[in-house]
């Protein structure tokens, strides 16, 4: 499934566009960015509440398509500027991690 259609599927509200036809492979839920550098996989999405731009370095590292925000949080612009240079897609919900997460697992495991 690509990022755009779980992003419409989950009802994210884009910040940010990904890639045309970038794959999701799965979700990572973390808000400790150190555990995400250690435990996060390739092609998973990050769900967290961390809305900085250090999110986006730890998300570029274990190449991750994409950042869901999380409990509406507010995203900072140069966030916003460090995704694009990075390619990387941002979403923002006003949904908790626990909730997000459970759709993406349901959505990508649906078929």
């Amino acid at each position: 499934m690509t990022v755009e259609k779980a992003a419409k599927e989950l009802n994210l509200e884009e910040v940010l566009t990904p890639p045309e036809h970038t794959e999701l492979q799965g979700g990572y839920t973390s808000d400790l960015l150190s555990d995400v550098m250690g435990n996060a996989s390739e092609g998973e999405a990050l769900i967290t509440i961390q809305a900085h731009k250090n999110t986006v370095a730890v998300a570029t590292l274990v190449g991750s398509p994409a950042i869901i925000i999380c409990n509406a949080r507010q995203i900072p612009e140069d966030m916003i500027q460090a995704a694009a240079q990075e390619n990387i897609a941002l979403y923002r919900t006003e949904e908790n991690q626990f909730t997000v997460s459970g759709k993406l697992f349901r959505l990508l495991n649906s078929k």
